[in-house]
């Protein structure tokens, strides 16, 4: 929850200008809903696509406050990231909550990013493993294996994120190959290798280079790093 409207458009024009001859990969910003409609225009000549931070799960109704996947779709958004930690987190999402938001993003053709991670004292107890698979199983309920190809994964160790610390990449890439592993088990060999596992948790531009060198980390999710121009240049700039 960033940046004004001004702010916002003055970052949209700046990125644009500094990614504009980037061709050989996917970029990604997402930013308040209120900010959609007006980046898909200020960046419509650019490299760049415009997604959401949330979505309902319903079309429309009595809902005051929530921005259903069709408005963010008509909006011009192409994406929508679902079950982030902090929705979890502030919010008390859940699983099922994450998996009714999926299937709303599916119905009406937004791609969606589904975030999966554990916390700190998780970790310590050693569930990782435990909590990625009840996640993903979780959110990923009802999917089939042709829709699968169709969703993104972000692999987010809640302990990482805005705390300085990331995990190591041979420890991203140690639960990546358990994600793909989980998602060959779900949709087959096929849907798994094609299904993108982004990396996020204090992503910079001093670690993307070491974490993208990994055989499962297709991509990052970035926070904090992305709110200037210039880092995320380098960041979507990694050298693989």
């Amino acid at each position: 929850m960033f940046k004004t409207s001004q702010d916002a458009l003055s970052f949209a024009e700046d990125l644009a200008r500094r990614v504009k001859d980037v061709s050989d990969r996917d970029i990604l910003v997402c930013p308040p809903a209120v900010h959609i409609s007006p980046l898909v225009h200020a960046l419509k000549d650019s490299p760049v696509w415009v997604g959401a931070q949330n979505v309902f799960w319903e079309d429309q109704g009595a809902f005051t406050g929530e921005i259903s996947a069709p408005m963010v779709k008509s909006a011009g958004a192409r994406f929508a990231i679902i079950g982030h930690s902090e929705r979890r987190q502030f919010f008390s999402e859940t699983d099922e909550m994450v998996n009714k938001r999926l299937m709303a993003c599916l119905k009406a053709g937004l791609t969606p990013i589904v975030c999966v991670g554990e916390t700190l004292a998780e970790r310590e107890r050693g569930r990782t493993l435990d909590v990625i698979k009840t996640q993903l199983a979780g959110g990923l309920k009802g999917v089939s294996s042709t829709q699968a190809g169709q969703v993104v994964i972000a692999y987010e160790p809640v302990w990482a994120i805005g705390t300085g610390k990331t995990a190591t990449p041979e420890l991203a890439q140690e639960v990546h190959g358990f994600i793909r592993k989980q998602l060959e088990l779900l949709f087959g060999s096929d849907a798994s290798s094609a299904i993108r596992i982004l990396y996020g948790g204090s992503v910079k531009p001093d670690n993307i280079d070491l974490l993208m060198a990994q055989l499962d980390i297709d991509g990052a999710l970035v926070g904090g790093a992305s709110l200037e121009a210039a880092s995320f240049e380098r960041i979507i700039r990694y050298r693989g």
